[in-house]
């Protein structure tokens, strides 16, 4: 199969719409990464993205629309949820209801509950209105992998896997949307990403819960209720260790954790805040952004990761930003690419 890149305009937007109407797939860019979108009720094309990914069929998709009447259709809205549409949609909220049977099983693996988010982006809003179809679309990367935020990335993983890929510039935001559960008593997030916990507060005027597995693996038995909670997910060939401490003894840790990796032999670097460049320039440092603008750490962090594999890296070292705001946004990433592989520096 042939994959075209093509810049979002009028011709290349009419051919999305009809791949997505005749079955086919569609990548395509959102405000926080590109998707791999299909007709969301159609069940064969749901099924072509986890082939085309290499998704395992147990971790559910996120269904896009371009307006809310075409939430009717699809699920039940309770009240609740109109006000944080009204507050955060279009944008990088995912929320959580009680599907209806025209979405097939295999967009929420099985689970009586579907993933619905309203893309602020103008090309994935211009291709769901020529398509007027709700769209299942996980990241656009094959799975595993860290996600996608520029139409490279996605050729990187999909070039002959799917038929095109909309070209829409880099993502804003950078990680995944934000996963709302409203379905099983006190509103929790699943997934976190650009709107934090303490904005939901503000419109719910109540307390918004954590689920537990955001910092820690899923457990035996324990459901993934939305995408990015089951595997190690986001993750670079090499093998990713998360450094937690002081400032002092974390520093000391990544030096020598490079050191002792460069004697093993193994191509080693370390992911660090752009205010200790100088202080790690002997160890292969990658900038991830400044300790005090998690969003920065965010909009940048799958591209660093992903060049970690174009440069071969084996042994990955990085520092930690506290788990707050967006902050969280970027452990709950970094945690799985590393698969909770964390150390403590003393």
């Amino acid at each position: 199969m042939k994959t075209e890149v093509l810049h979002a305009d009028r011709h290349s937007l009419a051919l999305a719409a009809d791949l997505l109407t005749s079955g086919r797939l569609v990548a395509f860019p959102t405000e926080t990464v590109y998707g791999l979108g299909a007709n969301a009720e159609d069940r064969d094309a749901v099924l072509s993205i986890f082939q085309a990914k290499g998704r395992p069929a147990d971790n559910p998709l996120i269904v896009h629309i371009h307006d809310r009447s075409q939430l009717n259709r699809i699920c039940i809205v309770p009240d609740k949820a109109e006000q944080l549409m009204d507050a955060f949609w279009p944008g990088p909220l995912t929320i959580l209801f009680e599907k209806l049977p025209v979405i097939p099983d295999v967009v929420t693996a099985g689970l009586p509950t579907v993933a619905v988010r309203m893309p602020s982006h103008p090309v994935a809003t211009a291709m769901l209105k020529a398509c007027n179809l709700p769209v299942a679309a996980p990241s656009a990367n094959r799975s595993g992998r860290p996600s996608p935020t520029t139409a490279a990335h996605v050729l990187e993983d999909m070039d002959g896997r799917i038929p095109l890929i909309l070209n829409g510039g880099p993502c804003e935001v950078g990680v995944e949307s934000t996963v709302l559960d409203l379905c099983h008593g006190v509103p929790t997030i699943l997934r976190p990403g650009g709107v934090t916990k303490e904005m939901l507060e503000d419109v719910l005027h109540e307390e918004v819960a954590l689920a537990g597995s955001i910092l820690r693996p899923l457990q035996p038995g324990e459901k993934a209720l939305s995408p990015g909670m089951r595997y190690q997910h986001y993750a670079p060939r090499a093998v990713v260790t998360l450094v937690e401490g002081t400032e002092d003894a974390v520093l000391s840790f990544l030096k020598e954790s490079y050191r002792q990796a460069s004697r093993r032999g193994e191509k080693a670097c370390v992911l660090c805040f752009s205010e200790h460049l100088d202080t790690l320039r002997e160890c292969c440092p990658h900038e991830i952004g400044s300790r005090n603008h998690p969003e920065e750490v965010a909009h940048r962090l799958f591209s660093v990761l992903r060049s970690l594999d174009d440069e071969n890296m084996e042994s990955v070292f990085s520092e930690v930003i506290p788990p707050e705001g967006v902050g969280l946004a970027v452990m709950n990433r970094l945690g799985r690419a590393a698969a909770f592989r964390i150390m403590h520096a003393e």
